[in-house]
C-alpha cells in the first residue's frame, strides 16, 4: 500500500511539473511589467496581461499622450462604453469618469484590472470600493471584448485627459 502511495505521489508530481513546463515561466514571477513601445505585451488580450501580472504592477506607457488619448476615445466609442458612462464620460446609468470619484481608486493597475475584469470580478479579486458614487452599477468585464492590452491603455489616457476632478489623482 505504501509503495503505491509513494508511486501516485510521484506520478502527480511528474504530471504537475510537466503541466508547470508546458505553460513556461509566468510573468507573475517578475516584479515589473514593461510596456514600452513595441512591446509585444501592448498586443496581448487584457484578460491575459492581468492573470500574469502581479497586483499593482501595471502602469499605463500612454500617459499624457494627446495622440494616444484621442484613439482612446474613439475606442471609448466604439467599445459602448459612452452607452453606461455618457460620450464624454459624464456619467449615465453608470458613474461619471472624469469627475473626482474613483470608486475603487485610480490607479493605472486599478483601472486596467476594473475595465478587463468588471466590477465583480475586481472584487473577487481582492480590490474594494474606496468611494461611493450616486450612480453606481457594475461594470461589465470589458477584457472578453477588448481585444488588446493597447485599447485599454488608450481608453485609460483618454479618460484621464477628459478628468476633471482634484489634480492629485489625474496620473
Amino acid at each position: 500500500m505504501t509503495t503505491r502511495l509513494a508511486g501516485l505521489a510521484a506520478l502527480t508530481l511528474t504530471l504537475v511539473g510537466a503541466a508547470c513546463g508546458l505553460v513556461g515561466p509566468s510573468l507573475a514571477a517578475t516584479a515589473t511589467i514593461s510596456f514600452a513601445k513595441g512591446s509585444p505585451l501592448l498586443k496581448e488580450p487584457p484578460l491575459k496581461i492581468v492573470a500574469m501580472a502581479p497586483k499593482g504592477s501595471l502602469h499605463n506607457p500612454y500617459n499624457g499622450n494627446a495622440q494616444m488619448a484621442k484613439a482612446g476615445h474613439k475606442l471609448f466609442m466604439s467599445y459602448g462604453c459612452s452607452g453606461c458612462h455618457g460620450g464624454g464620460g459624464g456619467g449615465g446609468m453608470c458613474p461619471p469618469l472624469i469627475n473626482g470619484v474613483w470608486i475603487y481608486g485610480g490607479s493605472d493597475d486599478t483601472l486596467f484590472r476594473l475595465i478587463s475584469l468588471g466590477s465583480n470580478r475586481l472584487h473577487k479579486a481582492g480590490y474594494h470600493r474606496q468611494a461611493i458614487e450616486n450612480v453606481v452599477a457594475p461594470m461589465p468585464e470589458m477584457g472578453v471584448v477588448i481585444k488588446h492590452a493597447s485599447d485599454v491603455w488608450k481608453i485609460i489616457t483618454w479618460i484621464r485627459s477628459a478628468y476633471q476632478g482634484p489634480p492629485a489623482h489625474k496620473y
